[in-house]
């Protein structure tokens, strides 16, 4: 999740979807939330897999949550939405920032002033054009509502927008922020029409300018997207790609085995040497940004002492969760960002010490210890991380009970508490993909007093007006030498205050059929599948 923080996917079956049990919509199971005239043909059950060579199906262990690119937190809804919108910036494979619907751009000295001059010749799924004045009202979406949460990540420091010519266009901050360039990249820029005239439809049926255009989802089941073959860049891929949301491990590298699906994301750790020896298949490694831990509300008690906290961190055997969770895959989080991520500075991990837990649960108040209530969502992996916290914390006397939700209704419940007094969270079981080449998506969301829910992912609702300082000097400073002692400085105070239980750093697995090529994933999480082809 910003999150940190946390983005499904399958093709035509030989038999006929059933209705899915973990649907995250309220509207009945296989009721369609938007179609397109010309219906996707996932879920016939008459038409073998063999005869769609052009449908790419992949299958993903969480539901999406929203297809509206200004509103979303989870890593699976911002893979598909980016396959189907852009930005005027992006990433590369390593995470790197790149130019995308932007030709050039210009970052003023003081960090204030961003200057784009636009790609000419693209157009919106819709046919609307896209230019200055398209790019100035996705801005002026995100910046005029501030429930949005790209609203609070960055785009609430908009404090003038200019169009200069038809294609270019100038972005003023109200204050210097140089992350300000990473958020430009994960915005996406959507028909003007559609924000317009219907943004109501928006969560449902976007429209952006990429290679693959919406067709249509069916919650909790599966989403298709068709290739736009008036795409700018070419139209070198798939007719149609299927993401089908399949939480359970077992299915999904069944799935894969039997060609049912293209590609899965994850393959889970412990099915690697599987599906490593099977026939067609191969399972591709990607060392990742994404941080895993537990979320601790230090608003309420217990966990408003950070004694508690401590206590938790201690019980917990890092090494031990890597290699029962993620079958050996990744390192321990030795910090509160992960090692490929700039500013990294290294802590000193709380090692298992159970007597220390015990006696730091004792000094707290709780000789015999307590009963403590962990959320996570419903796929295998996190039920795996769940009962292995749930076992780690017993050695110090705490009853933890599992509270699993499907992906839409823990977002509910979690970003749906106005205040930290009506949040009733108390631990959550997550991730977050932070980029590479900004630590400010890596901290502010996760630790500022500003990123509480519902504006960001400060779900520890770690509040400390020391570590709110840092933050927020870093962000407005170009001193390299000064950003480097504020980051480490920020890691060594939140670390020891223990706002989360530290637990690893994944390495991502994915697998794909021998014939797929294109369909890879970045270090973030997110899968991209701008180029994946069938042979």
């Amino acid at each position: 999740m910003k999150g940190l923080k946390y983005f499904i996917f399958l093709f035509a079956m030989i038999f006929v979807l059933a209705a899915c049990s973990n649907d995250d919509s309220t509207e009945p199971a296989n009721e369609p939330t938007n179609e397109s005239t010309e219906s996707s043909t996932a879920g016939d059950s008459n038409t073998p897999t063999s005869e769609k060579a052009q449908e790419l199906v992949i299958a993903v262990n969480e539901n999406f949550i929203s297809m509206d690119p200004h509103n979303t937190g989870d890593t699976n809804s911002n893979s598909v939405q980016a396959a189907m919108m852009e930005g005027l910036l992006g990433f590369d494979a390593e995470g790197q920032i790149i130019k995308v619907l932007a030709e050039d751009y210009t970052i003023s000295e003081d960090t204030m002033t961003y200057t784009f001059k636009l790609k000419q010749g693209v157009t919106f799924h819709d046919g609307e054009a896209f230019n200055a004045e398209a790019v100035k009202t996705n801005i002026e979406r995100i910046t005029n509502d501030s429930s949005l949460r790209l609203y609070s990540r960055g785009f609430s420091l908009v404090n003038g927008i200019e169009i200069l010519g038809d294609y270019e266009i100038k972005v003023t901050l109200s204050e210097p922020y140089g992350p300000m360039v990473t958020r430009f990249a994960v915005a996406k820029m959507m028909s003007p029409k559609i924000i317009k005239e219907n943004s109501a439809d928006i969560p449902k049926n976007p429209i952006g300018t990429g290679p693959y255009k919406f067709a249509k989802w069916v919650q909790g089941d599966y989403l298709t997207i068709e290739r736009f073959d008036e795409y700018w860049g070419g139209n070198d891929r798939v007719e149609k790609v299927t993401f089908k949301p399949v939480p359970e491990n077992g299915s999904r590298v069944a799935m894969l085995k039997t060609g049912e699906a293209h590609a899965i994301y994850p393959v889970p750790a412990q099915n690697q040497d599987e599906l490593s020896k099977a026939k067609d298949v191969k399972v591709n490694s990607v060392p990742s940004t994404i941080a895993r831990y537990v979320s601790l509300n230090t608003f309420s008690k217990p966990l408003d002492d950070i004694r508690v906290r401590q206590a938790f961190n201690y019980a917990v055997d890092k090494d031990a969760f890597l290699k029962v969770v993620n079958s050996g895959l990744g390192v321990p989080l030795d910090s509160i960002i992960p090692s490929k991520t700039l500013y990294y500075k290294q802590q000193q991990v709380y090692n298992q010490d159970i007597e220390k837990g015990k006696a730091l649960l004792a000094e707290a108040g709780y000789p015999d210890g307590l009963e403590i209530e962990i959320w996570g969502n419903t796929n295998s992996d996190t039920m795996k991380g769940m009962q292995f916290i749930q076992q780690q914390l017993k050695q110090i006397g705490v009853t933890v009970i599992i509270k699993s939700m499907e992906e839409a209704t823990l977002s509910d419940e979690i970003y749906g508490a106005q205040t930290p007094e009506e949040a009733k969270l108390k631990m959550w079981y997550v991730s977050w993909s932070s980029y590479a080449s900004d630590v400010t998506n890596a901290t502010k969301p996760l630790f500022h007093s500003e990123s509480f829910p519902p504006n960001s992912a400060n779900t520890a609702y770690y509040n400390n007006p020391e570590t709110d300082k840092m933050m927020d000097e870093a962000n407005s400073i170009s001193d390299e030498a000064r950003k480097t002692e504020l980051y480490a400085n920020l890691q060594d105070t939140i670390y020891k205050d223990a706002p989360w239980i530290f637990l690893g750093v994944d390495e991502i697995l994915y697998g794909v059929r021998s014939n797929v090529s294109g369909v890879i994933v970045n270090p973030t999480g997110g899968l991209d599948v701008a180029n994946a082809k069938i042979d």
